[in-house]
């Protein structure tokens, strides 16, 4: 595999999608929300009263999680306030599996962008007659996607423990986030879930000929992300630094197993046929 090509392949894919408003306005608009929009108003509810942060850990869902969480857990938020431990709970530990999104969606935008947006360009048959292999065509654009997803995941990261620590100093009197259970979850996790929404993705944009209908596809993949939610809200699992890296050597396994296939059947006429 010839590196420069691949760089080639990525280094085009990257200016076309800096150049999609469709792709880049979910990708500014996703990490406000959650890492800047929901921390800040949902801790200036809990410091505006005592009875809010109540309301808050009052609902079911919150109970059900507090009550069957494991002890390594519970222990953090011993001996807490009301309002330190309301805040320990909803934003540093029932919303991590929220986090993964942004990975999922980060790499589907930029990877739908692939091979779709080559074919809304009419530009398709000018990439297949260049002289990068298949492999490099493919991983090029895996590369593209993959590498900017991680990056600003892990900058989000950043960024919601800058918010998050600075907005309940007042409450906390010091610096209480990251949890242990992040550091898999965001370093381990989420790459895996990003390159797997690569693989995936590119498999599909190479038959949807358009990037809305291959995002909108592969835009299913969330719905990992939203059964791991359900199923640590219902406690049914726990998000702990062991069931990270467990998760993840999942997600590795199944994303091997995903590229494997996906560079078997990737089919350089096909798709000159089919631009």
């Amino acid at each position: 595999m010839n590196l420069r090509n691949l760089l080639l392949i990525a280094r085009k894919d990257m200016i076309e999608v800096s150049r999609n408003k469709t792709a880049v306005l979910p990708m500014l608009i996703l990490p406000l929300i959650f890492v800047i929009v929901l921390p800040v108003g949902m801790i200036l509810a809990m410091q505006s009263s005592v009875e809010t942060a109540q309301a808050m850990t009052a609902d079911p869902d919150i109970q059900l999680f507090f009550e069957k969480m494991p002890a390594t857990l519970s222990s953090i938020v011993a001996g807490m306030t009301m309002q330190q431990s309301s805040i320990v709970l909803i934003l540093g530990m029932m919303l991590a599996p929220m986090f993964l999104i942004l990975p999922l969606m980060f790499s589907s935008i930029i990877a739908a962008e692939s091979f779709a947006g080559e074919f809304e360009r009419k530009t398709m048959e000018a990439l297949l007659y260049t002289p990068a292999s298949d492999e490099e065509l493919f991983f090029g654009k895996v590369l593209v996607a993959f590498v900017p997803s991680v990056l600003i995941t892990w900058l989000s990261f950043l960024v919601y423990i800058v918010v998050l620590n600075g907005m309940s100093y007042p409450i906390f009197q010091r610096m209480w986030f990251p949890l242990a259970s992040w550091w898999p979850l965001i370093f381990w996790v989420s790459p895996a879930l990003s390159m797997m929404s690569i693989a995936v993705t590119v498999l599909i944009s190479a038959k949807v000929k358009n990037f809305m209908g291959t995002y909108q596809l592969s835009g299913s993949l969330v719905l990992v992300v939203m059964a791991l939610l359900i199923g640590q809200a219902s406690g049914v699992v726990y998000l702990d630094v062991a069931v990270g890296l467990i998760l993840g050597v999942v997600c590795w396994s199944v994303t091997a197993v995903i590229l494997w296939f996906a560079v078997k059947l990737f089919n350089r006429q096909k798709l000159l046929l089919d631009s």
